[in-house]
């Protein structure tokens, strides 16, 4: 019997292209990686990340920056993310050597870069927006601001109240100087056989990050009191000025004790406690607006804080500053509805503000149909948001925030967005930033932008 089957050779021998260029296609993601950040290097976009290395080329030759970036926004880009991962990739898929020109960095190398240049990863988010908007991705018009919860790299039971650090601390002291007066014991105060054993030294720099966990907690618990203190004396002075009680309830006394019941996390002390639909996660709060028209971001952030309330502002002060202009219209869920969020439209942003829950809101809609007539005087700052949600047009343009920036953190999950690497609200922000910088450079990808007009915009 005689199979018709394509020759198989293990141990054929074949001549490789002869530049490392003609090992991927024209049009792939990591050519197009390639030419933008070689289009931004030449028109000093990336110099930044060469204000590291010495000038004078004295000490050990580096890695070139530019290789570094290619590799990480590429990593990011098709989800590549772990420094262990990406020193594999090196070695092992086509892409990526092409990226690296054949060089292997080990993984230590690639974290230690990303962690030296959080600053510049963060910066390059403008850039690659600046250029979603110079292709047309951009208009500014509508946008939609939500969270993701994003676990840290940190586990929930490393979380400790201050009475449990106490404790804690208690106990490893008396371990210690057990330990201690054993050891005298059996070699003498005056020998060198007195040192901790190396179970304890571990044990000592816990202690450290036990004492410092604790010193964290005071010190919220302090600025919480003068924050409670400076309330009540806004609130008398505002009385004595006017001559007249203030509306509303009087603001309690400052509590002078600190809660034992506030927990702070000793692997990553700036993550927070997060509600997510899965459950309790250890993490931080991934804010980010999307282009309606396209899902480009616009402007990121990150904060540790579950609540998004407090996200408006901020968020609206990033678009300023990393788009360089507010939208014509914020559309937000119910989590950042408050009448001060309600108040920070003006004459250049709309606001529509979910005031409760999708559900609440197509059951009014049932109950009560679209508004008609004036709005009444009496309406207040809620009463007139809901009015706006229930005409036909905020119906339509509210629907434009699930479909905009859902699938925007939707597609960050799928490329392996699960938990960060690095510690440290100022690393994480560096973190987010590339992944949010990844996700619009592959619009941009994906739109079939040419990277050799980068230096022909950078100019105009």
């Amino acid at each position: 019997m005689s199979y018709h089957f394509l020759p198989y050779a293990q141990d054929q021998m074949y001549l490789m292209p002869p530049a490392v260029t003609d090992w991927v296609a024209e049009g792939s993601l990591a050519r197009f990686v390639s030419e933008i950040l070689e289009e931004m290097e030449k028109d000093g976009t990336l110099a930044s990340f060469y204000a590291q290395y010495r000038e004078d080329g004295w000490g050990s030759a580096a890695y070139h920056p530019l290789m570094m970036v290619k590799v990480l926004v590429y990593g990011y880009s098709v989800g590549i993310t772990s420094s262990r991962r990406l020193a594999q990739a090196l070695e092992e898929q086509v892409a990526c050597r092409y990226l690296s020109a054949n060089q292997s960095p080990d993984f230590r190398t690639i974290a230690d870069f990303r962690k030296r240049h959080l600053k510049a990863l963060e910066g390059l988010f403008v850039q690659v927006l600046r250029l979603c908007r110079e292709a047309g991705l951009v208009t500014m018009g509508r946008v939609a601001l939500d969270g993701r919860k994003v676990a840290a790299n940190a586990a929930l039971d490393q979380n400790r109240t201050l009475a449990g650090i106490e404790r804690e601390v208690h106990r490893l002291l008396e371990e210690a100087e057990r330990v201690d007066r054993a050891e005298d014991q059996q070699y003498g105060p005056d020998r060198r056989g007195d040192e901790l054993p190396e179970a304890l030294r571990t044990q000592a720099g816990r202690l450290q990050r036990l004492r410092e966990a604790k010193q964290r907690l005071e010190a919220e618990a302090r600025q919480a009191q003068d924050a409670q203190a400076q309330r009540i004396r806004a609130r008398e002075q505002q009385e004595a000025e006017t001559g007249r009680k203030t509306r509303g309830r009087k603001p309690t006394a400052p509590v002078q004790v600190v809660d034992h019941e506030a927990k702070r996390n000793l692997t990553d002390p700036d993550s927070r406690i997060l509600k997510t639909r899965q459950g309790w996660v250890q993490g931080y709060n991934g804010q980010a607006m999307a282009d309606c028209a396209s899902q480009v971001i616009v402007a990121c952030a990150v904060t540790p804080e579950e609540n998004d309330v407090r996200q408006l502002a901020p968020m609206l002060e990033r678009c300023a500053v990393q788009a360089g202009a507010r939208p014509q219209t914020l559309i937000a869920d119910a989590g950042y509805w408050s009448d001060a969020n309600a108040a920070l439209a003006d004459e250049t942003t709309e606001l529509l503000i979910a005031t409760t829950k999708a559900w609440k809101q197509r059951k009014a809609l049932r109950e009560k149909g679209c508004p008609r007539g004036r709005i009444p005087n009496h309406a207040t700052v809620r009463d007139r948001m809901e009015r706006k949600l229930l005409t036909r047009l905020g119906q339509a343009v509210y629907k434009l925030r699930s479909c905009t920036i859902e699938p925007v953190f939707g597609q960050m999950s799928m490329r392996g967005l699960t938990r960060f690497w690095l510690r440290g609200l100022d690393k994480v922000k560096g973190e987010w930033s590339l992944w949010c910088s990844t996700h619009n450079l592959l619009k941009l990808w994906r739109a079939g932008f040419v990277p050799t007009r980068v230096r022909a915009l950078a100019s105009g």
